[in-house]
């Protein structure tokens, strides 16, 4: 059966399909050459939209997004709940716009910068304590 997002602008694709799809979406990810900020939200707005799963598929896409910035080296994010409409939005954009990322790519550069900070704030308090 057809899973279906309730107010989004886009259909995920037929059950039958989704092996399909899902392997695409790996190879496509694996030749990409931009900055994993970009990369990263590509592929959580291409992930989202083949929706593979019956419930769960946030939390899913959230935590590969969170899996492949902690690969190549950078701290996890957090998606706030107050943030939840400008996220959604996103996607609504990307479906709306020829597929163009640049919201979510703006939201999850902001939120890395967010954690990034937290990160130097941190070293410059443990610099501070150890003289």
């Amino acid at each position: 059966m057809p899973v279906t997002i309730m107010g989004a602008v886009h259909t995920p694709p037929q059950p039958y399909l989704l092996l399909a799809r899902m392997e695409q979406l790996i190879i496509k990810n694996q030749e990409r050459f931009s900055h994993v900020v970009e990369r990263v939200s590509q592929f959580h707005l291409e992930f989202e939209a083949i929706h593979p799963f019956i419930d769960g598929n946030g939390r899913t896409g959230r935590l590969l997004l969170n899996l492949d910035l902690m690969k190549e080296g950078y701290p996890p994010i957090n998606i706030k709940v107050s943030d939840r409409k400008r996220y959604y939005d996103c996607f609504t954009s990307y479906h709306s716009n020829g597929e163009d990322p640049s919201k979510m790519v703006s939201l999850v550069r902001e939120y890395l910068e967010e954690e990034l900070l937290k990160y130097v704030e941190i070293v410059r308090n443990a610099n501070e304590i150890s003289r």
